[in-house]
């Protein structure tokens, strides 16, 4: 099926946000993550439009989106706050689903716990997950500092095209640093939402390294979302057979559970019933 695509701008704390728009149905929302573009999620969205009318960005910094003078959690979560801000005028069918993609998801339950009622459903690909221990220690940081200093590499070979990415390897270690520290407390965010939650998770999220260190980095990323459903048995997980790279490249996979996912039904219950132990 062939759609058009419409392209606008959203300003916002002196960025430049650049939002496309195309195809029919549902409303969704896909929110990209650290150092993705919606030219990277090409494919995906592609496949999205089949069955929803999808909008999606780029993220200060990245892909077409302009340079900003912060790159903190609380700053890409204002970049999605605006955008959001800007659906009335849209005048779209329906409450939106909201994708986010591995920090796009951290974004996108921050958001839905601050702003209820305004999504429909949260879809959450390999992100959002209150691992048990930090991903980043002391001792990781060297070989993580080396492994983004070689991608700045690439970052700067890409920019000026759809695929840039502007921050550079030492922003990209603080906001991971960052990352670690908002998913300590994202707990306490998921209990503040009350539309149903899909996680779409990577069985081998370190890349199946085979070393130990990346075994333990799978192995807490099991143990984090194992805690999360324990506390919310109603969110549906899924789990791909892929490495964090799952939207590129199991997009037809990623976009089959999308539309295919079903969720129980939720019964609510009181907080005197909830107190008492009572089954909800």
């Amino acid at each position: 099926m062939t759609t058009t695509t419409t392209r606008f701008e959203v300003h916002h704390d002196g960025v430049t946000i650049p939002v496309s728009r195309g195809g029919r149905g549902r409303p969704l929302i896909l929110c990209p993550g650290l150092s993705s573009s919606q030219a990277d999620l090409h494919e995906l969205i592609v496949l999205l439009r089949r069955d929803h009318d999808v909008l999606t960005f780029d993220l200060r910094g990245h892909g077409l989106s302009s340079a900003a003078e912060r790159y903190t959690f609380d700053a890409f979560l204002g970049d999605l706050i605006a955008v959001m801000a800007d659906l009335p005028r849209l005048e779209l069918l329906s409450p939106p689903v909201l994708v986010g993609y591995s920090l796009g998801a951290d974004l996108a339950v921050h958001y839905a716990a601050e702003h209820p009622d305004s999504v429909a459903e949260l879809v959450l690909i390999d992100g959002a997950n209150p691992v048990p221990e930090p991903f980043l220690t002391e001792a990781d940081l060297p070989e993580f500092r080396a492994m983004w200093e070689s991608l700045a590499v690439w970052n700067e070979a890409a920019e000026g095209t759809v695929r840039q990415v502007l921050l550079g390897a030492q922003q990209i270690l603080d906001l991971n640093i960052e990352v670690d520290a908002v998913r300590s407390r994202i707990l306490d965010r998921y209990r503040e939402i009350d539309c149903p939650i899909s996680m779409i998770m990577s069985a081998a999220m370190a890349s199946g390294g085979g070393d130990e260190r990346a075994e333990w980095r799978d192995r807490n990323w099991r143990a984090g979302i194992e805690r999360l459903v324990r506390e919310h048995p109603h969110i549906v997980t899924t789990w791909v057979d892929a490495d964090h790279r799952l939207v590129s490249t199991h997009a037809p996979e990623v976009a089959r559970i999308i539309r295919s996912v079903k969720h129980p039904v939720i019964q609510h219950v009181s907080l005197t019933d909830r107190s008492s132990g009572r089954p909800a």
